[in-house]
């Protein structure tokens, strides 16, 4: 096994930028290299080697407070690194007063993203950023590039700039005069923006099931039925999708066969809970006849901004740090890396666990719970 080389930019390049369990199978971590690094990390670069994707440069971006993309997304980038030689940089949430410390309740700054003058893709999981106009204009350009783009969970609603904000029409509420961009980010790039939970959040788990047009997709590669899951439950999604839009993936709500327990990763739901939901609860609203229809969880998008050149995307509203404990659903992003970079998709890509990966379970925490973490990007390798 070859071993590869984080290449770990220090804070003085970046400041004018700054406003468990384990998996089925191990492969060997790459290996770091800080010896030449001076000051904080604020972002990390896992170099690629031999492998389809050897030239190519994705960057992935994280930010949210709920579901532990600081965490899904490092594994991300050391999976398609060692075992498919693309070059990733994995960006982090961080107040601008503490570089270098990871902190996803701090929604006003992600350092680095001047690194997607040089992707090839970007790879998105925040929630409800309102990031400075610098930061901005690097997403803007790319975008308008119509380079491609995936997003995970809710990237759905990956912003929310208010109306003074001269990038007002990237939030998630955006009802302005630009009417292509209603809806904000989510709904013009990625075909929604955040609409509800339609499963019983923390209850009720999503299993994959093809959507019908979609046998055969090379996103399903190597993919069985039923393996594609996520504890996250399932998000709601304006029916009939639109035009460019199309399911790949359907969210068959299933009820946990076990009890609760408020300390599992994933609250006592497992990918073997095989009982069909008759209905869900959100709050003290009932969704009847929840599978009827079932909402799509991973679908694909051809985007375009105004004034820019076409691309495309996809949207996985599974793939959260601990959804990725599960191979399929490992396997189904890594396929989507593959299929929007127009690349051949291998019939069953290598999604193995690289080193030890023990996500954390999905819920809000307060600041304190990350001062006391103090969880630094140079870490996360």
């Amino acid at each position: 096994m070859k071993i590869f080389k984080i290449i770990l930019f220090s804070a003085s390049v970046m400041l004018f930028a700054c406003g468990g369990n384990k998996g089925e199978e191990t492969t060997e971590a790459n290996t770091v290299d800080s010896t030449a690094q001076e000051g904080p990390k604020l972002f990390l670069t896992f170099e690629g080697g031999e492998g389809p994707g050897k030239g190519k440069h994705i960057v992935l971006i994280s930010g949210d407070e709920e579901y532990r993309s600081e965490e899904a997304l490092p594994q991300m980038a050391k999976i398609l690194s060692s075992q498919h030689g693309f070059t990733c940089t994995v960006l982090f949430a961080q107040d601008p007063e503490k570089p270098g410390v990871v902190d996803p309740n701090y929604t006003g700054n992600i350092p680095g993203l001047e690194a997607l003058k040089s992707a090839d893709l970007m790879y998105i999981f925040t929630r409800f950023r309102k990031l400075p106009d610098e930061q901005m204009q690097y997403i803007d350009d790319y975008l308008m590039q119509g380079k491609p783009v995936v997003g995970v969970r809710t990237s759905t609603h990956a912003f929310n700039h208010d109306s003074a904000d001269p990038w007002a029409h990237y939030g998630n509420s955006y009802k302005g005069e630009k009417e292509e961009w209603r809806g904000g980010f989510g709904k013009l790039v990625l075909g929604e923006n955040w609409y509800y939970h339609h499963g019983s959040h923390k209850h009720q788990s999503a299993r994959g099931v093809t959507a019908p047009g979609a046998e055969g997709h090379p996103i399903t590669n190597g993919i069985g039925p039923g393996e594609v899951w996520g504890s996250s439950d399932v998000y709601g999604v304006h029916l009939p999708q639109g035009e460019g839009e199309q399911a790949i993936y359907l969210g068959q709500v299933v009820n946990r066969k076990g009890e609760y327990d408020s300390t599992d990763v994933h609250y006592g739901m497992r990918p073997t809970d095989d009982e069909v939901a008759d209905n869900a609860h959100k709050g003290k609203k009932e969704i009847t006849n929840v599978n009827s229809p079932m909402m799509p969880v991973v679908w694909t998008k051809e985007y375009q901004l105004p004034g820019g050149s076409p691309g495309k995307s996809v949207c996985a509203t599974v793939g959260v740090a601990v959804d990725m404990l599960v191979e399929g659903t490992r396997r189904m992003l890594v396929n989507s890396v593959y299929w929007s970079l127009d690349m051949p998709v291998p019939e069953k890509a290598q999604a193995d666990i690289v080193g030890d990966y023990n996500p954390t379970q999905f819920k809000f925490v307060d600041d304190s719970y990350w001062e006391e973490k103090n969880m630094l990007v140079a870490d996360q390798q």
